[in-house]
């Protein structure tokens, strides 16, 4: 290897796949598996907490426990599907997937249920890493954008169907197959793997003089911030000693890690990667639009479950006709403008989007019901199929191919924790914006305000005058006060998704042109030119 590929990492090669319709399936299962099983996790834990009898602080470290792992494993697995082919991560991956997901809802020990759940997340990271490199490794040219478009449509079509299998397990099938879903998925996966991935060669030159220090380093720093960023908002942030010593040991690593990657001879993912400024900003607006997108993923549904006392299967409607429905017309029409105009007018679009769809959501009011929420659901998911899709695409174009293994790697920790930090900020903002909005409605309150008395009154005519008709008074007064306070704060949720969408608006117009390249709008109708890095790695 060169002096100049080490600098970058391994040089990304593969097979062309024979059958790639069926590598375009498992890489559709795939996504699948990983956006529900992360949606549906999150959204049926109240279910698993009565399930299993766990305690709120219980059931905040089992979902910690089912998810950080992800970011631990997943960095790495370009590396590994580099060196050891696609077919022998995937497939064993995806067949003890699915034995630890059937055995989870059999099992009655607490430990087990932690452990189990670790493994879990651990293979579940596996899946979308090795997406990317199926893409660039098995996948003809013409077939990226369509496996790039199925990697970006788990995002909106999980989120929202997410509510839907949710719904549906809890009061028709059972808790059970938020898990046994992928009994069925999992094999499947295996099956199209075995059927139609190419057999390859191990990578013996590159297992040799593999950056196991490198990949330690930034897989165990990124779970370390990872699991901070979960139980921050919880153990309140930096008045936790957990959550310091998390913090401070995460950014130690990270250090370490960047001076591992300038210092070692053959480094796995140098940071000349991302040190250009098309890449960096694309890595921006990725975070940029995750911290609004956020705001339609978590504040509809903490408004319809909290606010309103709606089961998911309650909600369930308004998430098929305003997302599931639509999302495949959202992203069947963003690969036929990426095959026209540049990635930076598909993600303008989007972000435009989802801005409009946070001024709408700002308008929320305690009177509103689940069908309000359409014409914001519909907005957000035109703006995370559009967005998402086209800085991948963007970011991708930007890199060169041959690299995918060490950009691919830095994709996974800013989607991965990007997310959670996204979750965490906006979870300490509503609550801080509900305390907020609590002392101000609750200041005019006093034993001599004259409207105070007058609700009262009007109040006791119905409970009585007695002395606990005047304490379910006072009680029903400080509901409707708490009431209030949690819809302004879920109002002030869209208003800083708002402001995020703005700041990626502005961050796409400071962007460069898309470089000439496969997916470049103008290649499939010039084809790659002589001498640059497609038409050398097309021509290998």
């Amino acid at each position: 290897m060169s002096a100049a590929a080490s600098a970058f990492g391994p040089v990304t090669s593969g097979t062309t796949a024979s059958r790639p319709h069926l590598i375009v399936a498992a890489l559709l299962l795939a996504s699948f598996v990983v956006g529900f099983d992360t949606r549906v996790f999150t959204v049926g834990l109240p279910d698993l907490r009565g399930a299993y009898s766990l305690g709120a602080d219980e059931a905040s470290w089992l979902n910690t426990i089912a998810n950080a792992p992800q970011i631990l494993i997943s960095s790495a697995v370009a590396w590994l599907a580099t060196v050891f082919g696609v077919r022998r991560v995937m497939i064993p991956s995806s067949l003890v997937y699915a034995c630890i997901s059937f055995a989870i809802p059999l099992l009655h020990d607490g430990t087990a249920l932690y452990a189990l759940h670790a493994v879990r997340a651990l293979l579940l990271g596996v899946f979308i890493p090795a997406t990317i490199m199926v893409i660039f490794r098995n996948l003809d040219m013409r077939y990226w954008l369509v496996g790039i478009a199925i990697y970006a449509l788990r995002l909106p079509l999980s989120q929202n169907l997410g509510f839907v299998l949710v719904g549906v397990y809890g009061d028709y099938l059972g808790w059970q197959w938020l898990y046994w879903q992928d009994v069925i998925v999992a094999p499947l996966i295996a099956l199209l793997l075995i059927v139609a991935a190419p057999k390859e060669e191990i990578n013996v030159s590159l297992l040799a003089t593999a950056d196991w220090g490198g990949m330690l380093l930034l897989g165990s720093s990124m779970t370390m911030l990872y699991i901070a960023l979960d139980q921050g908002n919880r153990l309140d942030w930096f008045q936790s000693g957990i959550i310091n010593s998390l913090l401070a040991g995460g950014a130690i690593l990270v250090i370490g890690f960047f001076i591992n990657e300038s210092v070692v001879k053959l480094p796995w993912a140098h940071a000349s990667v991302i040190l250009s400024r098309n890449i960096g900003l694309g890595y921006a607006v990725i975070i940029a639009f995750t911290f609004s997108s956020s705001g339609g993923s978590i504040v509809i549904p903490a408004f319809l479950q909290n606010g309103v006392g709606l089961r998911p299967i309650a909600i369930s409607e308004l998430y098929v006709v305003g997302a599931v429905i639509p999302v495949f017309v959202f992203i069947t029409l963003a690969v036929y403008l990426q095959r026209r105009v540049d990635s930076r007018l598909c993600m303008l679009i989007g972000l435009v989007a989802m801005a409009l769809g946070s001024l709408i959501g700002s308008r929320l009011t305690i009177e509103w019901s689940p069908w309000n929420f359409l014409p914001v659901v519909f907005l957000f998911t035109a703006g995370q199929s559009f967005t998402f899709f086209s800085t991948v695409v963007y970011l991708l174009a930007n890199t060169d191919p041959k690299r995918a293994t060490a950009a691919s790697a830095y994709i996974q920790v800013i989607r991965l924790g990007s997310a959670e930090l996204a979750v965490s900020v906006l979870s300490t903002w509503l609550r801080q914006r509900e305390q907020f909005h609590s002392n101000i409605l609750t200041g005019p309150i006093t034993a001599s305000s004259r409207d105070f008395h007058g609700v009262m009154a009007r109040l006791e005519t119905l409970f009585g005058a007695s002395s606990r008709g005047s304490l379910e008074a006072l009680s029903t007064v400080a509901t409707h006060v708490r009431a209030q306070a949690y819809v302004l704060a879920y109002s002030d949720g869209f208003i800083l998704s708002f402001c995020f969408a703005v700041v990626g608006l502005g961050l796409v117009t400071l962007m460069g042109a898309m470089p000439f390249g496969p997916l470049h709008p103008d290649f499939h109708h010039k084809g790659p030119a002589a001498g640059t890095p497609v038409a050398q790695s097309k021509a290998a």
